[in-house]
C-alpha cells in the first residue's frame, strides 16, 4: 500500500466503551507505558524489572471501606481498619513526562579589526552540558559532506570526530541583559581562507539530544548561497571570500561598486525537553470484613492526579460502572466511569488512593489524567489491573501456571517423539502426521503466551523442534517451512488491465524456479487502482482483471504446486455515501455499514465506533474491528474468498491498525494454509544514523504475532532496515545482535519472520526504501540462506537477476533450508559477514575475505556473485 509517516500519531487516552487490550489474569503483560500531552506525540517507555520501594507505605496501613456516615445518600467510601496484611497483587509502573523549556541558540558573524579577520559566535541561553559538533565546507567543494576546519581555526579543547568534523564544549560566558546564562564557543576565521560555509549542530550531553536547523544543520555561509539553500542562516550581503581565481579576477576589475560585508546576529527558538522519571506503585489487599479487594495507588508525580476507572466483572475488559462505596471526590463521567481525584501526601510529593472493589471483580482499568491536561495510558489503551485470586506477588507462574505449562511441554514432547521415529513417520498417514504438527505448534504457540505473561523482559523465543522433513502442513501461519514466498506484482501491474492473465501465464516457469506460494495483488473494487483503497469488497472486478480471471490464475497456479495469498485490506475502507455533515463514512454493497464502523478517535471521518486499537491510516475511514458486526461480516469475506475463489492463505496490509487479536479471530476463521502481516514503522535512529541495537523495532512485530496467538507471521522489516544499512555503509557487523544472532526477527522468532529485501512500496516505481542499487544479490543471498521464509520481489525475479535468484533458490531446496534452521555467525565486521546454517551451508556478503574452515566437513562454492559467496559442505 501507499507509505504513509512512521511517527506515533496522537491518542485519546479515556476510554468510553470497549477496550481493545484483553487480557486475564494469567496474561497480563508487563509492558511499556505511553505518556502523551495534549501538544505532543505518545512516548514510549519500557517497563522495569528491579523491585520497587515504595515511596508511600500505606498512609492508613490497616483499612476496610464503608459508607460515610457524613455523606447521606452520597455513597462515598471511608477507611476503618481490619485489612489483611497479605499483598496479594504488587506492580510499578516506570512514568516518564517530558519537561518542556524554551531557549534560543544565538548565532552571530562579527568583524575583527581589519576586513580579513571575523569571529562566529555560536550560543546556547538553555542550562545543560552544550557540545559544538562543527565542521566547514570548501570553496568549489562538490555536494554537501563536512570537512574538517583548518588546525589554526579550532578553539581550545577540540576534538577530532572521524575524518569530518570538530566537537568543541560551549563554555558559561557572562549574563544577557535579561539575566540568561549563556554557553557559547568563539571561532576565528580569515577570509583569505577558502572556505565557503561553517555547518554545525548543538549537542546537550546531558540529554544526549541533538538540535538542528529546520531538521537540517546549521549552515553559516561565508559566501552568497543560492536562495534554495534553505538551511542556510545570516545570509551576507556580499561575497566574503572568493577562490583565488575568482578574487584575482575582481581586483584586476577594481570592482568599486562592491558594498562592504557586514556581520549578523540571529537567533533562532529551542525546546529543551527533558524526562522526568516518576513511578506509579498499584498493590492490592483483601478486606477481612467486607471480602472486598482495596486498590491502592500511590505516585510521586508531584500534581493533581485525576484517575478515570472502571472494573472488568467478566475478564472481557469491557468498562463497567462498579457499585458503592466509592472513594472521596469520585463522580460519575457521562454514566459510562467514575472519575476520582487522588488525595495529596502530607509531604507533597506525590498522590494516592485507595479503590474498594468487589469480589466478584476481575480487573480494574484505568488512565491518568494529569493538571486536566495530560494523559497517561497503557500503550495507547487503558491500564489493566488483574485481580488475582490467589497470592502472586513476585510476576512468577504460580503453581496453577506451572502446573499447566508442564503438561503443554510434555505434551509437545510426547507428540514430537511420537513423529520424529522412523517406524511411526511409515506407519501414521500424511494427514496424521498433519494433525500431530498442527497441535505442536498450538501448544507451544500457547506456553509462550504464558510464558510471556509472566516476565517483565522478553525473552528470546525458543522455536518447538519438529521433524520439518516429515510435514506436509503446519498451520499458525508457517506452510511446511520450506515456503519461498514470490510477490506476484508491482506499483505498476495494475496498468496493465489483464495482470492476471500475463501472471497465468508465468505460473509453470515459477514452479521450476522453486516458488511455493505466491502473493497476489488485492482483489476488491477499489478508489485507487493499486487495490489498497477497496470500497465494495465482494466486488472482485479490478484493475488487475475480472472474477474470471482471478479464479483461473489460482488454479492454475494450484495445478503447478503454488499455493496462493490474497492481499487482504481490511484496516481501512473506503466509502460509497457521505452523512448528514458531507463526511464520506457510509457504506454500500453487501456490507453496507454504518458509521459505527468507523473508529471515533479519527478526526477526519466522523465514526461513531470505538477508538482505535492501533495507528490511524488517515487517507480513508478506519474500521473500528471492535464492532462485532465488523468481525462477524470479514470472517465471513475471508471464508467466501477461500471458498470461491480459492486462496490458501492472506497477506494483511496495514496490521499496525488494529490489535492482532482480532487477526488471531480472522485467522481461526479462515484457516489459512499461510499468512503474514505488514507491520511496518520506523527502525531506530540517532541523530541520522542507523542505531546498531534494534530490539525495540523487532519486540513491536513479535508482540503483535504474540497478540495474534502465532496465528500469523510478519515481514522482518528489522531485518531489511539492518540489511539496507549494513550493506549500503558497508558496516556488516549490524548483522549481528548482542548475543551473537540475527538481530531482525528472524532471531527471535524464526518461522513467524517473512524475510524480504524489496516489495510494491519500498522499490518498483515508489521506491519509498528502495535497497541499495546493485547490491541487491547480498542481500537475496543473505535471506535464501537464512531461516525464516524468504519472500522475493517480482522485479527482481524478471531481471537481469534471474539466474542467481533461482541458483540460491536452488541451494536452498537441496539443503533443505528452513524457517527454524539454526545460524551459527562466524564473523560480523566492518566490511564481511558470514554464517554457517544448519552445518550444510555457508555463506560470506561484503567484500571482505571469508573463507569456511575445512575440517571434518569438505566445502565447495556453489553461488557466486559481486560481493558474496555461497558454499555446500559435502
Amino acid at each position: 500500500m501507499t507509505t504513509v509517516p512512521l511517527g506515533a500519531h496522537f491518542r485519546h487516552c479515556c476510554r468510553s466503551e470497549t477496550p481493545k487490550f484483553v487480557t486475564d489474569s494469567k496474561k497480563y503483560k508487563h509492558s511499556s507505558l505511553c505518556y502523551n500531552t495534549i501538544r505532543t506525540s505518545i512516548l514510549n517507555y519500557g517497563a522495569k524489572t528491579s523491585q520497587f520501594t515504595p515511596f508511600y507505605h500505606s498512609r492508613v496501613p490497616n483499612t476496610t471501606v464503608r459508607a460515610s456516615a457524613n455523606n447521606s445518600g452520597s455513597n462515598t467510601a471511608v477507611l476503618d481498619s481490619a485489612v489483611s496484611d497479605e499483598v496479594i497483587f504488587r506492580e510499578t509502573f516506570p512514568l516518564q513526562r517530558v519537561r518542556k523549556v524554551e531557549g534560543k541558540i544565538i548565532i552571530r558573524l562579527d568583524r575583527g579589526d581589519d576586513e580579513e579577520n571575523w569571529q562566529l559566535t555560536v550560543g546556547c541561553n538553555l542550562p545543560g552540558k552544550w557540545i559544538l559538533h562543527w565542521g566547514v565546507n570548501y570553496v568549489n567543494d562538490i555536494g554537501s559532506e563536512w570537512d574538517q576546519p583548518p588546525v589554526e581555526m579550532r578553539p581550545l579543547d577540540s576534538i577530532t570526530i572521524k575524518d569530518y568534523a570538530i566537537e568543541t564544549p560551549m563554555t558559561k560566558s557572562s549574563t544577557t541583559e535579561e539575566g540568561d546564562t549563556v554557553y557559547q564557543v568563539k571561532i576565528a576565521f580569515n577570509t583569505k581562507s577558502s572556505i565557503a560555509a561553517i555547518n554545525f549542530v548543538l549537542k546537550d550531553e546531558e540529554t544526549g539530544t541533538w538540535y538542528q536547523y529546520r531538521g537540517r544543520d546549521f549552515k553559516v555561509p561565508l559566501v552568497n548561497f543560492s536562495d534554495g539553500d534553505d538551511n542556510a542562516v545570516g545570509r551576507l550581503s556580499s561575497m566574503m571570500i572568493q577562490s583565488e581565481e575568482t578574487h584575482s579576477e575582481t581586483e584586476n576589475k577594481n570592482d568599486n561598486s562592491k558594498e562592504s560585508v557586514k556581520g549578523f546576529h540571529v537567533e533562532h527558538p529551542i525546546v529543551q525537553e527533558t524526562a522526568v522519571e516518576n513511578a506509579m506503585n498499584v498493590h492490592i489487599k483483601r478486606c477481612l470484613k467486607t471480602s472486598k479487594y482495596l486498590v491502592n495507588m500511590e505516585t510521586d508525580i508531584p500534581d493533581d492526579i485525576i484517575v478515570h476507572w472502571g472494573i472488568s466483572t467478566d475478564g472481557s475488559n469491557k468498562w463497567e460502572i462498579p457499585s458503592g462505596p466509592y472513594p472521596a471526590n469520585t463522580n460519575l463521567f457521562k454514566n459510562k466511569a467514575l472519575r476520582t481525584q487522588l488525595q495529596r501526601k502530607e509531604d507533597g510529593n506525590g498522590c494516592y488512593g485507595v479503590f474498594p472493589l468487589d469480589e466478584e471483580t476481575a480487573g480494574f482499568l484505568f488512565v491518568l489524567k494529569v493538571n486536566d491536561n495530560t494523559w497517561i495510558n497503557y500503550k495507547g489503551n487503558d491500564f489493566y489491573i488483574p485481580i488475582p485470586k490467589e497470592n502472586k506477588q513476585d510476576g512468577t507462574l504460580d503453581e496453577e501456571d506451572t502446573s499447566y505449562t508442564n503438561e503443554i511441554i510434555n505434551e509437545i514432547r510426547h507428540l514430537v517423539t511420537g513423529i520424529s521415529s522412523e517406524a511411526n513417520r511409515k506407519a501414521k498417514t500424511k494427514e496424521a502426521q498433519e494433525l500431530i504438527l498442527q497441535e505442536i505448534e498450538k501448544l507451544a504457540a500457547e506456553a509462550y503466551s504464558i510464558f510471556r505473561s509472566s516476565i517483565r523482559t522478553v525473552p528470546d523465543i525458543i522455536e518447538e523442534v519438529v521433524d520439518a522433513e516429515a510435514a506436509v502442513k503446519i498451520h499458525s501461519a508457517t506452510g511446511t517451512g520450506f515456503e519461498i514466498l514470490f510477490q506476484g506484482f508491482n506499483w505498476e501491474s495494475n496498468k496493465s488491465g489483464k495482470w492476471y492473465v500475463e501472471l497465468e501465464e508465468k505460473a509453470a516457469e515459477l514452479a521450476s524456479l522453486g516458488f511455493t506460494v505466491a502473493w497476489l495483488p488485492p482483489p476488491t473494487e477499489s478508489i485507487s487502482p493499486e487495490g489498497y483503497m477497496p470500497r465494495d469488497l465482494y466486488n472482485l472486478n479490478s484493475r488487475y482483471g475480472n472474477t474470471d480471471e482471478l479464479k483461473s490464475v489460482v488454479k492454475k497456479f494450484h495445478q503447478v504446486g503454488i499455493r496462493v495469498l490474497g492481499d487482504a485490506v481490511i484496516n481501512h475502507r473506503c466509502a460509497h455515501y457521505q452523512n448528514q455533515n458531507g463526511i464520506w463514512n457510509i457504506f454500500g454493497g453487501l456490507l453496507n455499514w454504518d458509521d459505527r464502523a468507523v473508529v471515533g478517535d479519527d478526526p477526519h471521518f466522523q465514526g461513531r465506533g470505538n477508538k482505535s486499537s492501533g495507528d490511524n491510516f488517515h487517507a480513508a475511514p478506519n474500521i473500528d474491528h471492535s464492532q462485532g458486526f465488523v468481525r462477524k461480516d470479514l470472517c465471513e469475506w475471508l471464508c467466501w474468498l477461500r471458498k470461491e475463489i480459492g486462496y490458501d492463505g492472506w497477506r494483511l496490509d496495514y496490521v499496525r491498525g488494529f490489535w492482532g487479536g482480532y487477526v488471531k479471530e480472522y485467522m481461526e476463521a479462515s484457516e489459512p494454509y499461510f499468512s503474514v502481516g505488514e507491520y511496518w514503522d520506523s527502525l531506530s535512529y540517532t541523530y541520522g544514523e542507523m542505531d546498531h541495537n534494534q530490539d525495540a523495532h523487532r519486540q513491536r512485530i513479535v508482540d503483535w504475532i504474540n497478540d495474534t496467538n502465532g496465528t500469523c507471521g510478519a515481514f522482518d522489516v528489522t531485518t531489511k532496515g539492518i540489511l539496507h544499512s549494513a550493506i549500503e555503509r558497508c558496516e556488516y557487523w549490524r548483522l549481528s545482535d548482542s548475543k551473537g544472532k540475527p538481530p531482525g526477527v528472524v532471531g527471535w522468532w524464526p518461522s513467524r519472520a517473512v524475510t524480504f529485501i524489496e516489495n510494491h512500496d519500498t522499490g518498483s516505481t515508489q521506491g519509498h526504501w528502495r535497497f541499495p542499487g546493485g547490491k541487491e544479490m547480498q542481500g537475496y543471498a543473505y535471506i535464501l540462506t537464512h531461516p525464516g521464509t524468504p519472500s522475493v520481489f517480482y522485479d527482481h525475479m524478471f531481471s537481469h537477476y534471474k539466474s542467481e535468484i533461482s541458483a540460491l533458490m536452488s541451494l536452498r531446496k537441496r539443503n533443505k533450508i528452513q524457517c527454524r534452521s539454526t545460524v551459527k555467525i562466524v564473523k560480523a565486521e566492518r566490511d564481511v559477514y558470514a554464517a554457517i546454517v544448519d552445518e550444510k551451508v555457508a555463506v560470506k556478503i561484503g567484500p571482505g575475505h571469508y573463507e569456511p574452515e575445512s575440517g571434518s566437513q569438505k566445502w565447495s562454492l556453489a553461488v557466486q556473485g559481486n560481493d558474496y559467496k555461497v558454499w555446500e559442505a559435502s
